[in-house]
Parts: structure tokens; C-alpha cells; sequence
């Protein structure tokens, strides 16, 4: 366990332009785990031209990607429109992000991914008490919103 956490780090910091590419072309990442020996990366780009980008930076950082599983799909209604309208509103801040509950997981185990701790936990309970009533009560395919 201690070893796959240790590789899911290594991985994260070798790919973290990507991740900084992601975030700057308003790519939302829903996945960000570990399969087996690889980094598994989820998003969703606002267009063809986002994924480009990203895919452009999975290549500089390792031109094989042997250790890397990407998938980003473009979802041409999620794109932002370039300026907005005085009064309109962005929900949820800068960045949410998701994450998509796998077999074995656990709020502890989701807040060491994402925060570095595992007893930020609750972070993520409280975002998701609409539809969570339990802290240690998740299942395989939730979608949960984690906060920053």
C-alpha cells in the first residue's frame, strides 16, 4: 500500500505539467488514480483544441506514456464562453473537481490522493453530504465532489 502510494506520487509529479495543462485549458479532471502500475487520468475538455494541448504535454513529458492512461474526452457544451455578462456567476469557485469512487476506496483514502492527508476526510464528507449520509459508507461509481 505504502509502495503504491509512493509510485501514485512519482507518477503525479512527473505528469504534473499536464496536470498544470489541464488546469489551464479549463480541462476538468474526474479521475486521477492509480491502475495497477500506471497514473489513470481522467478529463473532460471544453474542446478539441484543450485535449490538444493536453495530449501535446503528455508527449513532451514521455513520448510513450508507458506508465500513463489518458483519457480525455471533449464535451463541446462545457465550453466557456470567453467573456461573461456583469452579474453572472461561475459555481463552485475556481477548480472543482471530482473524483469517481473505485473498489477499495475510502473518504481517507481519497483525501491522502487529492489533499496529502487522510484525516482531511471530512472535507470531502461535507461536500458531498447530499448524497452521502455516512463517512464510511461509499460505493464503486459515486461521484464525488472534491473540494479545494
Amino acid at each position: 500500500m505504502a509502495q503504491e502510494n509512493q509510485r501514485f506520487e512519482q507518477l503525479k509529479q512527473k505528469y504534473q505539467s499536464v496536470l498544470t495543462a489541464m488546469g489551464q485549458n479549463q480541462v476538468r479532471l474526474q479521475n486521477l488514480n492509480m491502475q495497477g502500475e500506471k497514473l489513470f487520468m481522467r478529463g473532460e475538455a471544453p474542446s478539441q483544441e484543450a485535449k490538444n494541448k493536453v495530449w501535446d504535454q503528455i508527449k513532451m513529458v514521455d513520448p510513450s506514456y508507458s506508465d500513463l492512461i489518458a483519457d480525455i474526452t471533449v464535451n463541446e457544451s462545457a465550453q466557456a464562453p470567453r467573456t461573461q455578462t456583469a452579474g453572472a456567476s461561475v459555481s463552485g469557485g475556481q477548480s472543482t473537481r471530482t473524483y469517481t469512487v473505485q473498489a477499495g476506496d475510502s473518504l481517507s483514502k481519497i483525501s491522502k490522493q487529492f489533499y496529502g492527508n487522510s484525516s482531511e476526510y471530512m472535507k470531502i464528507f461535507e461536500a458531498n453530504r447530499d448524497h452521502l449520509s455516512n463517512p464510511n459508507e461509499i460505493k464503486p461509481g459515486q461521484e464525488l465532489i472534491i473540494p479545494e
